[in-house]
């Protein structure tokens, strides 16, 4: 039998849809095999604060289909110093947590690790971020209910783009990965992306919105939100006095892409990891990151998920290109 009898879950860093899905497999799977699962509140925020409960069925009953996250998320200074994470590790062995598992992104693994390495506590990390950039798996919790928002959004742009002839810059999420920006202007049709992986030419770009705009009556451009050349307003800006006579417009989504119900394959990815994570631990197992590659799970050394951002090939780049043909 394992030692392990008591999980600590917590999510970190921006919420993402299925987050909660995740917890309520924890919490399922982690009673049905006779350990307590405790709950901490507002990430390593709550830790330190020692805003830790235990968590029963009737707590994650209904809540596969809520976005954001019922522990809270936060992100917190005082975990960076030494004085903080001792108060972090007193609270775990107050409340004897004999592991972690740590929803979230590549801080939120960094941050379990130096737990591990200050008071030797087995953590799973379960990637889950909007953006898709963890490294060693093909998808993160809550990219693809993110997707399928922005293209939801974009199809509604274009209603009103298209009945007023005008081009339309549409900035969404990805400070330093381009996936949700290429793949959505993909999924919805647009013309042009914009992603920090590529360098942005804004003469080109222009031409490329003229040559397009002959015989149709709109254009959208994806903008990420890290593209080098700034925002959906700042290109929009740089491009008109190469763009006169055209009617400009830009729109900026936001956080209405990390809330929302999330996706069926959010909630199966979620579900799996869950249960995943909670039978690595029963079985002695640490420091590992559990992924998805293809349809399987896969487990990784967890600092792997931490070696910094996943960036686009060219493939999605080319892919799009074959469908911008000129008019």
């Amino acid at each position: 039998m394992s030692e392990v009898k008591r999980i600590g879950v917590l999510t970190s860093g921006g919420d993402s849809p299925g987050m909660n899905a995740c917890i309520r497999a924890v919490v399922k799977a982690g009673i049905g095999k006779g350990v307590k699962i405790l709950g901490i509140e507002d990430g390593y925020k709550g830790m330190i604060e020692n805003r830790i409960k235990e968590l029963s069925y009737k707590d994650v009953n209904n809540v596969i289909h809520l976005g954001g996250t019922i522990l809270g998320t936060a992100r917190s200074d005082a975990f960076r110093t030494l004085e903080g994470r001792q108060k972090a590790i007193a609270n775990l062995k107050a409340h004897h947590i004999d592991a972690l598992i740590l929803i979230g992104g590549d801080g939120t693994f960094a941050g379990g690790m130096t737990l591990t390495n200050e008071c030797d506590i087995p953590v799973i990390g379960l990637p889950g971020t909007i953006d898709n950039d963890i490294h060693g798996t093909d998808f993160t919790i809550g990219y693809d209910t993110c997707l399928n928002t922005v293209v939801e959004a974009v199809d509604k742009i274009r209603d009103t783009a298209s009945s007023h002839h005008r081009v339309f810059f549409v900035e969404v999420m990805g400070r330093a990965s381009g996936y949700i920006a290429l793949n959505s202007a993909i999924a919805s049709g647009a013309e042009s992306v914009l992603i920090p992986e590529t360098v942005t030419d804004i003469p080109t770009l222009a031409k490329e919105i003229k040559d397009q705009n002959k015989g149709i009556r709109s254009s959208i451009i994806i903008v990420a939100e890290g593209d080098e050349e700034g925002g959906a307003k700042e290109i929009m800006e740089k491009v008109k006095p190469y763009l006169k006579g055209y009617d400009l417009r830009y729109s900026i989504l936001g956080h209405i892409q990390r809330g929302g119900s999330p996706s069926a394959f959010d909630r199966i990815l979620a579900t799996r990891m869950g249960v995943k994570a909670v039978e690595l631990l029963l079985e002695g197992k640490k420091s590992l990151m559990i992924g998805q590659i293809g349809r399987d799970l896969v487990v990784r050394n967890i600092l792997e998920g931490t070696t910094g951002t996943v960036s686009n090939d060219d493939s999605g780049i080319e892919l799009l290109k074959a469908l911008l043909t000129k008019k």
